[in-house]
């Protein structure tokens, strides 16, 4: 599952339904132990150090991306479309591919294939910091390049979930202090690129952020790992079936998927375009700016209380921190005063962090570990296109029926999914690993 301002992500394992002779599943083992949580010194073992230094420095350099593309295009005469485009390559090849690199990632091993995906990008990205500096590049190179770093990325991200399981005995706090420490870099990402951009140009952003692939790269190398079972005799096409037959076994994993689909177009994929123009109409880009901030500090609070919070039944304690969107929302309806907006929007960014620290931590302690990257990889692509959609009919819907009336039907909406989620009980009674749903 993702969140508002993607890349990462980001999914929901225990229930599942009862295997048949059609869809056979895999032992509900859990991939890792649960610490406890008197044991905090164990979560910064030597294969997390690494993981956590890749994860946050890949992150820092994601953020650079939107910066200096826009930069260096608009920079050598070309129109803001140009900046849309290059964008979209990478987003349709990363959507395009990113289940294809689930059943690599089971098949080679997630780290293998998260190192391949760091030295294509470094690749990639020191061929744009190259032809940026000699001058005007050709828009198809610069669309290329754009559409191999997506690539490198559908083959990073669904190693990303199966991975922390293996590298740290506290999988929730590990994704906690990843939810906090990815919500401080992408603040840093975008401001750090700015600068650069004003000082040497975007050759030097796409310079820094090769550089971070490379380091990140070099870390997941070094993580020790002991082998992994690899999947033999079955094609491409066979494994991808294997991963959706797993993926609908599970009630309660397609059943926040589907609920998901609802959610991203109607409330969270709106809701960035949203915002940013009437923050931006009824205050300044300035504004605005600093409203992202807010929203960046409250995910790091939601991902410091979730370090602490220990849920019986982490999806239900989720969906009732979902309500806290609304608040975002309800700023955005009523032109409020510049410190209740803050409120909204850090509640906002809290609620929404700490919903998705309880989501990822239980599908990857409940998906058994052969399917981990398959299924986060359907999660990932479907939240994606979403997101997608929801923003593309944002503007479109805003003009026709008004923005008010946007806003108020994603908040309406925003309470009905966390209803229906309430009311399933394959979600709303999933237990921590080890303990039996009512």
């Amino acid at each position: 599952m993702t969140d508002k301002h993607p890349t990462d992500q980001v999914i929901p394992r225990a229930i599942t339904a009862p295997p048949t002779a059609a869809t056979p599943t895999a032992p509900l083992v859990p991939a890792a132990p649960v610490a406890s949580v008197s044991e905090p010194l164990a979560l910064w073992n030597r294969n997390f150090r690494f993981f956590f230094t890749a994860r946050t420095v890949a992150r820092f350099g994601d953020g650079m991306v939107p910066v200096a593309l826009a930069a260096g295009l608009l920079d050598t005469g070309h129109g803001a479309s140009s900046v849309s485009f290059a964008l979209g390559a990478w987003m349709v090849c990363f959507a395009g591919f990113v289940i294809v690199g689930g059943v690599l990632a089971d098949r080679f091993t997630p780290r293998r294939m998260m190192v391949l995906a760091d030295a294509m990008r470094l690749v990639a990205t020191t061929v744009l910091a190259v032809v940026f500096v000699a001058g005007a590049p050709p828009l198809w190179l610069v669309y290329g390049l754009s559409a191999v770093n997506g690539l490198g990325a559908a083959l990073f991200q669904p190693g990303v979930a199966s991975m922390l399981p293996k590298v740290v005995p506290d999988v929730q706090r590990g994704n906690a202090l990843l939810r906090v420490a990815e919500s401080l870099t992408t603040m840093a990402g975008p401001a750090a690129a700015g600068a650069l951009a004003g000082v040497g140009g975007p050759g030097t952003v796409f310079g820094v952020n090769a550089a971070t692939f490379a380091v990140s790269g070099a870390c997941l190398f070094l993580i020790r790992m002991a082998p992994m079972a690899r999947t033999h005799g079955e094609t491409l096409v066979a494994e991808i079936v294997g991963g959706w037959r797993e993926f609908k076994a599970r009630n309660w994993l397609w059943g926040v998927i589907a609920v998901w689909t609802v959610y991203g177009v109607t409330v969270l994929g709106p809701l960035t375009p949203l915002e940013a123009v009437v923050v931006t109409e009824r205050h300044s880009s300035a504004v605005y700016g600093l409203m992202m901030t807010v929203n960046g500090a409250g995910n790091a609070v939601g991902g410091l209380i979730a370090m602490r919070a220990r849920p019986r039944r982490p999806l239900f304690a989720g969906t009732f921190a979902l309500f806290g969107v609304i608040a975002n929302l309800l700023v955005l309806v009523y032109d409020v005063p510049l410190a209740l907006l803050s409120a909204g929007f850090f509640v906002g960014g809290v609620a929404f962090a700490f919903w998705l620290v309880m989501w990822s931590t239980t599908v990857q302690t409940h998906v058994p570990t052969e399917a981990l990257n398959r299924l986060h990889a359907y999660d990932v692509a479907g939240s994606l296109i979403m997101l997608a959609v929801g923003r593309a009919l944002a503007g479109p819907v805003a003009d026709a029926v008004g923005m008010k009336r946007v806003l108020v039907t994603g908040m309406v909406i925003n309470v009905l999914v966390c209803a229906v989620l309430f009311a399933v009980p394959a979600i709303r009674g999933l237990r921590r690993t080890g303990e039996l749903t009512e």
